[in-house]
């Protein structure tokens, strides 16, 4: 605030420096292609497993939408396109003393102001055994999970958040931390924290979809304003992803009860017009929308071809994004 001969002049931020809508922009977007909009799923009861042992004795998990590199089908480095072949469609586990190349070329990132650099902004493995070696927390569980991105909320609470559940109780874990990346992942892990929650594992979400999360429901959100892709801490600034990491941990020891967002003070960048970016219809030109579209049948043909030779089970109409 400055003061001038007239009296104090107030300087507020932009009215769009807020975080993104997201269910919006999405439901704007899809409409606009000609298909019908997605149904977010939406509870009003929100589970909440206090966590059972103080945090520097719990066996900690990590959850993630990120998928194994594959070679052979196509782009999956930094800054690559939109990559439907890099999907995966059942839920994986790796071990955590290994290193993994995990990539999101095949998720809905924010593509024009991350480029997916740095695996640490997505997968925060590294930042956790640190955590773990410095007795933050008491163990890192011996396996890390990848669950799928199914638009089905049938699917994903039917096979994919049960066989999380099973695989967590195997590892005897604590607690777990979700890191999603794309609006869809989002709703994923949402429905995977609630189902630990159920189950008496406490959660907490590192997510930049705050108002997915929110509509969802769940025990725990440590809400970063970055663009999708990078819930972990900004790239290559290793004192970012160090204090967000420890954010989520303070949020997993701390929340008083269910419905328990916190948002990180970090901010992007000082020029907050990266906002009015993503899946906004109003900066696209008729070509682009037009391409937009021709892509997004070409992307659907690609995921039911996946889903197929996974052995999903197709959901039925009303259950899937159109």
């Amino acid at each position: 605030m400055t003061t001038t001969a007239s009296g104090p002049k107030i300087a507020f931020a932009a009215d769009y420096d807020a975080p993104i809508s997201y269910m919006q922009r999405t439901r704007d977007y899809y409409q606009l292609l000609g298909f019908a909009p997605y149904r977010w799923a939406h509870f009003i009861d929100v589970p909440f497993t206090p966590l059972r042992v103080p945090l520097d004795r719990a066996r900690v998990a990590l959850i993630t939408t990120a998928a194994p590199f594959q070679p052979g089908v196509g782009d999956q480095g930094p800054g690559a396109p939109y990559n439907a072949a890099a999907k995966f469609y059942t839920v994986y586990s790796g071990d955590t003393a290994s290193h993994h190349d995990l990539r999101i070329s095949h998720l809905a990132i924010d593509r024009k102001h991350t480029t997916a650099e740095d695996m640490a902004t997505y997968f925060p493995l590294e930042e956790l055994r640190r955590s773990a070696a410095s007795g933050r927390v008491g163990s890192l569980a011996a396996r890390f999970h990848g669950v799928p991105t199914n638009r089905s909320h049938r699917v994903t609470l039917g096979i994919d958040c049960p066989e999380i559940v099973a695989r967590c109780k195997v590892d005897a874990v604590d607690a777990a931390i979700l890191v999603p990346n794309c609006p869809v992942c989002h709703q994923t892990v949402s429905l995977t924290a609630r189902m630990l929650e159920e189950n008496g594992i406490a959660t907490v979400v590192m997510g930049c979809a705050k108002d997915i999360v929110e509509y969802i429901g769940v025990p725990r959100l440590l809400f970063s304003d970055f663009p999708l892709g990078s819930a972990a801490g900004r790239p290559r600034d290793r004192d970012s992803q160090t204090l967000t990491l420890e954010l989520a941990l303070k949020v997993l020891e701390t929340a008083p009860a269910a419905r328990t967002t916190v948002q990180s003070p970090l901010r992007w960048s000082a020029d907050p017009d990266w906002k009015l970016d993503y899946c906004n219809i109003e900066r696209m030109t008729p070509d682009e929308i037009a391409r937009r579209r021709a892509e997004f049948d070409r992307v659907k043909a690609e995921a039911r071809r996946l889903r197929d030779k996974a052995g999903v089970t197709r959901p039925v109409p009303e259950d899937e994004i159109a």
